[in-house]
């Protein structure tokens, strides 16, 4: 019995990297916004709101009303290819959301609102442990809890479980570490790092692990 591949640890990872990658690459490069952590987003447009600096408040709203925008089409995506034969709908979105970042390292700095946008119109889920590759609270929280779990019933798959989590948030850290130390060589068109993390991410959902 076979598994998609986009439920594994390896996609996860790879996906991981990505979005590690994209939060440095929107917070150095393109204004100082998250792409994918939306909390810090959502904090510093409340603080522009109480000072009524309009600008900046747009700068942080815009990110946050596409990242649920992108969870909406995603979720539309799910639903409506379910059950295509060809492409896992995760490979739908995967292929979206190449072509919009790959269009994104061609913006100037100009349209920072418009590439920040587009970044964080991105959403990914891995389903093996509903892994949050951009999530590090919830992966942290997640991996405390198995790791406890652990602690009071020895079972190895709770420990075991909460390495990949552990695991996912150390990837995470390493794209952005990746995103800052290119950032200088490339500018704009680090983000296209992200691509190729995501094209593969892609082929090795073609294939299939055992379970």
């Amino acid at each position: 019995v076979g598994r998609q591949m986009s439920e594994s640890f390896l996609t996860a990872a790879v996906l991981s990297i990505s979005g590690g990658l994209q939060d440095v690459y929107t917070y150095v490069s393109r204004g100082e916004v998250f792409a994918n952590a939306q909390t810090g987003n959502i904090v510093l447009f409340s603080q522009n709101v109480l000072a009524c600096n309009w600008e900046l408040t747009i700068r942080y709203l815009v990110p946050v009303l596409f990242f649920a925008f992108g969870v909406a089409v995603a979720t539309w995506i799910r639903q409506s290819f379910q059950n295509a034969q060809r492409l896992h709908w995760r490979q739908i979105i995967l292929l979206i959301e190449i072509v919009l970042l790959f269009l994104v390292g061609f913006m100037p700095e100009e349209q920072n609102l418009i590439a920040n946008a587009l970044v964080s119109f991105s959403f990914r889920k891995v389903a093996s442990y509903a892994f949050a590759s951009t999530m590090c609270i919830g992966n942290l929280r997640s991996g405390m809890e198995a790791l406890c779990s652990y602690r009071q019933n020895h079972n190895k798959q709770m420990l075991y479980k909460s390495f990949h989590y552990f695991g996912i948030i150390f990837l995470f850290a390493l794209g952005a570490g990746i995103g800052s130390r290119f950032i200088p060589i490339l500018g704009m068109h680090t983000i296209w790092i992200s691509c190729l993390l995501l094209l593969v991410g892609f082929i090795v959902m073609f294939k299939q692990e055992e379970r």
